[in-house]
């Protein structure tokens, strides 16, 4: 049976134009992610995300670097939006997220929907992925609203760090396919301290279970390529940093055991990392180990795990047959 996403659906009704006009009226006194500035973007760009009315995007393509349900045969139809609601001072796309980019371009709702189009129609993508979306909800689905129009029928990807607004994510019901949030941190001090995020832990574990909610597990087509469902992305800081135990532990309490998880080892001291001592180097096979050895442990069934050189010698065991996870 052909996928439908159900944002189809909710055009067809109307409900998807007045999400548009709703969430266009929060710009007014912007409350769009957590930190709540309140200022006038359709007048200033004032807020902590720099961010007016329109979107910047700072590229786009066919990106074959996701997850494999994501990336599938022809890839992943990936926007990055440009500036960030984090400061993350370990960023391997600072430059995009909180330097003044020079690609980023500021687009209307028919330019970022020709591109929604673009990836489908001329790329062939297997979906649109929205990189760093958060404080262009609006944007967003007013883009989305006039890709309909023109044909968009693939899955959408809301790919975050997961300093999202329960109030946003309700807007985007039905309208997301695919969540992709990060779950950074177990801890607000270090929060605070890495990405100058106050009440991450609660602001992103509240996201994930509204994600949850909306979406549910993962579902994969017959080529396992995915269609609907919640994907939720870890990186292993250096000196549990990111409290990866309590994190993961948190998802199999409180989300599923069967919810599909991303373990990414791929950490490295860029941006400003090097300037902290807590994060001035890359993760060890140690480390790495105790959070794979955890994720067993704790019965979490489905997803990937980023393999890592100095890791080998350990995931060949972890890869015995009939172990659900694979390694990418």
């Amino acid at each position: 049976m052909m996928f439908t996403p159900s944002y189809v659906a909710l055009y067809e009704s109307g409900e998807l134009e007045s999400r548009v006009n709703q969430l266009n009226a929060r710009l007014l006194s912007c409350d769009i992610c957590p930190r709540s500035c309140g200022v006038n973007r359709f007048e200033n760009s004032g807020g902590f995300c720099r961010s007016g009315r329109l979107a910047a995007v700072s590229s786009y393509c066919d990106h074959h670097g996701e997850e494999p349900a994501l990336s599938g045969t022809r890839g992943s139809g990936t926007i990055f939006f440009s500036r960030c609601n984090l400061r993350c001072i370990y960023c391997q796309n600072h430059q995009i997220s909180q330097g003044n980019d020079s690609s980023a371009q500021e687009m209307d709702s028919h330019q970022l929907s020709w591109i929604m189009l673009h990836l489908q129609n001329d790329l062939e993508c297997h979906n649109i992925n929205l990189v760093s979306p958060s404080h262009f909800v609006p944007q967003i689905v007013e883009a989305v609203h006039e890709a309909v129009r023109g044909g968009l029928c693939i899955p959408l990807v809301y790919n975050t760090n997961a300093y999202d607004s329960v109030s946003a994510l309700k807007m985007l019901d039905g309208v997301i396919d695919i969540y992709l949030p990060d779950i950074k941190y177990s801890s607000d001090k270090w929060a605070r301290r890495f990405s100058r995020s106050k009440g991450y832990v609660t602001a992103s574990r509240s996201a994930i279970m509204e994600m949850y909610r909306q979406v549910g597990n993962l579902v994969t087509d017959e080529s396992g390529v995915a269609q609907r469902g919640l994907i939720v992305r870890h990186l292993i800081l250096p000196n549990d940093m990111s409290g990866s135990i309590q994190s993961l532990g948190w998802l199999a309490d409180n989300i599923s055991r069967d919810v599909t998880v991303s373990i990414m080892s791929q950490y490295y001291p860029c941006h400003n990392a090097s300037q902290e001592p807590l994060l001035a180097r890359k993760i060890t096979s140690e480390e790495y180990h105790a959070v794979v050895t955890c994720v067993e442990k704790m019965g979490l069934e489905n997803g990937w795990l980023q393999q890592m050189d100095a890791a080998e010698n350990y995931l060949p065991d972890f890869r015995r047959e009939g172990h659900p996870f694979s390694v990418i």
